[in-house]
């Protein structure tokens, strides 16, 4: 039975959430496992330049694992899949074009599209395609999938409410002082189930501007490179909604510890890569090499002059 009346809750968005008209889940790696199940996938060929949360999810669930080398276009290298093999592919930086995506379709045929780090890029017909949405807005959880193939048995719905203390925590304080719960709330992921999106997160994605959220990325995106354009040993193109800004350069290490000292925020995404790939492999120097700036929808071109600013001080 509705309850009526008590204390009020969050309102209720009437916007849209931009992919809503996809599968709604829970994370990113629910949507790699509807497609394992949907499909039948038993191989797959894997970046050795990935997440160490989607080769687990692939043991987890027993598939064959080949691994394929990532060029300084970060585009596959070198790579020949066996008749029963999916591709996975990561658009990182959201430099990959749909051009490149649609060339990886004609070749391999079953292609998987990673677009965590391309949120606004529209899905290339016939590819099934994962979008994640917490790396790019503040919520706690939720993902979209396009896929042409519908799971055939029904999902529970995730609930978020719990999630939401270093998100609010933040919003009213300092990011250091929450950071612990950030790292935990990505952790649990490992063992979630696949589920329907949260009410909550839905309605929370309902609420945002996305053509602000995109124009701000993309100009953010745009002066930073203008600015660092000659220090970067990356050739990049400027992408709609840009994720972050990836500059690679010598001495990244050093330069992310001193960036950091200055309240600039510069992860390590790939720790995986680091510590099991080969000194000399391009997929290690991505991983270490790579400064991904922050360039998000937060900022305005004074923090961007900042962080241009103080990057190339140390350079």
């Amino acid at each position: 039975m509705k309850e009526i009346g008590g204390y009020i809750e969050f309102e209720t968005s009437g916007g849209h959430a931009l992919h809503e008209e996809m599968i709604g889940l829970n994370c990113g790696r629910s949507g790699l496992a509807y497609l394992i199940e949907t499909k039948r996938i038993r191989a797959i060929a894997l970046p050795y330049f990935l997440c160490a949360s989607v080769k687990e999810l692939c043991e987890k669930m027993k598939l064959r694992i080949c691994y394929y080398r990532t060029g300084m276009s970060f585009l596959p290298q070198n790579l020949e899949l066996k008749s029963d093999e999916w591709l996975y592919a990561v658009n990182y930086y959201g430099q990959m074009t749909a051009g490149d995506a649609a060339a990886l379709k004609t070749r391999y045929g079953r292609v998987i599209l990673d677009n965590s780090q391309a949120y606004f890029d529209e899905p290339v017909s016939g590819i099934d395609t994962i979008y994640t949405c917490r790396k790019y807005f503040g919520v706690p959880d939720g993902a979209f999938l396009s896929t042409d193939v519908p799971l055939e048995r029904p999902l529970p719905e995730d609930f978020s409410a719990g999630r939401m203390g270093f998100l609010l925590g933040r919003f009213e304080g300092k990011a250091s002082d929450y950071y612990d719960g950030y790292v935990k709330n990505n952790a649990m992921f490992a063992d979630e189930p696949v589920k329907k999106i949260s009410a909550l997160t839905m309605n929370l994605l309902r609420s945002i501007d996305y053509e602000r959220v995109e124009k701000r990325r993309t100009a953010n995106f745009r002066y930073l490179h203008e600015r660092l354009k000659e220090r970067n040993m990356l050739k990049l193109r400027v992408p709609s909604g840009a994720f972050a800004y990836p500059l690679m350069v010598n001495d990244a290490p050093v330069i992310r510890r001193k960036l950091i000292e200055q309240k600039i925020y510069v992860p390590l995404l790939w720790p995986n890569v680091v510590l099991e790939t080969e000194a000399d492999s391009v997929d290690r120097r991505l991983a270490e090499s790579v400064l991904p700036l922050p360039c998000d929808q937060r900022y305005d071109e004074e923090d961007m002059a900042r962080v241009a600013d103080a990057v190339l001080a140390l350079i």
